[in-house]
């Protein structure tokens, strides 16, 4: 078996160019992540079949016709990364209780995730009486200048968005939130080890492990239209207490009792 590797390095506008060489090469299976990606590669076949992993609903995308029956050409896995906004701000919260103004950041080239995080932590906000500012983020550059604005206006807390791009600067990310002394909250357990304060989400390790499952199965045989949507049933809260001491927070105990992880 080869597989062929095509990277966009966040320019969503190569992605259909990306996705079309590929369907030319007549690949057996193309596999994605993130919506984008994943509307690039349905939008080039109708027939070659397409393992996708999103963050938020895919019947909502339209990527599927139901989660038990996806219909087409498309499965893959729903890892609710999104739809956790609110509990996360929630845990922030309880962690921090005394921020008032939570910074939020997000990547508008991934439009879809963004709107619905913006959406969701602003309800969850209001309701913990919170004040959040969003910063778009799609650039390294534009990261550094984020946290440049946060140097001047001190923000009491930062809710990273669970996003492709971000997480793939998550070191950068943790590193900054450190020199700045600014807790954060973050989507995936990568970020917590690479020195983030806290996650709370899905294993993308798992995640993508399924990929790779159903991607077998087709190969086999199976077809997309047969195999349902996979939706995690665990999801891990990871705290990093060294960062936490360094930030000089006490974790609450009852959160402690809650974490599937604690970092010393």
């Amino acid at each position: 078996m080869a597989i062929e590797y095509r990277w966009a390095e966040n320019q969503v506008d190569r992605l259909p160019e990306l996705a079309v060489e590929l369907v030319r090469r007549q690949v057996a299976v193309v596999t994605t992540g993130g919506p984008a990606a994943v509307l690039a590669a349905k939008a080039a076949t109708t027939t070659i079949p397409i393992v996708f992993i999103v963050a938020e609903d895919p019947v909502r995308l339209g990527f599927v016709g139901s989660l038990a029956r996806p219909g087409g050409n498309l499965t893959g896995i729903n890892i609710f990364t999104i739809e956790l906004a609110a509990k996360r701000l929630e845990l922030l919260h309880e962690l921090v209780p005394a921020a008032a103004r939570v910074a939020v950041l997000v990547n508008p080239a991934e439009a879809a995730i963004a709107q619905t995080t913006v959406g969701d932590v602003e309800a969850a906000a209001r309701a913990l009486g919170l004040q959040i500012q969003v910063f778009n983020v799609s650039a390294i550059r534009e990261i550094d200048a984020a946290f440049a604005t946060f140097a001047r206006e001190r923000p009491d807390a930062l809710f990273v968005a669970g996003d492709p791009f971000l997480s793939g600067r998550r070191v950068q990310l943790a590193q900054l939130a450190a020199f700045h002394r600014l807790p954060a909250t973050y989507a995936l357990r990568d970020y917590a080890e690479a020195g983030g304060l806290m996650s709370y989400g899905p294993s993308i390790t798992d995640a993508w492990r399924q990929i790779g499952v159903y991607t077998g199965r087709i190969l086999k045989g199976a077809k997309p239209a047969d195999l349902p949507v996979v939706q995690p049933n665990k999801f891990e809260l990871v705290i990093n207490a060294g960062t936490a001491r360094m930030l000089g927070l006490d974790v609450p105990p009852s959160l402690l009792a809650r974490a599937d992880e604690v970092i010393e």
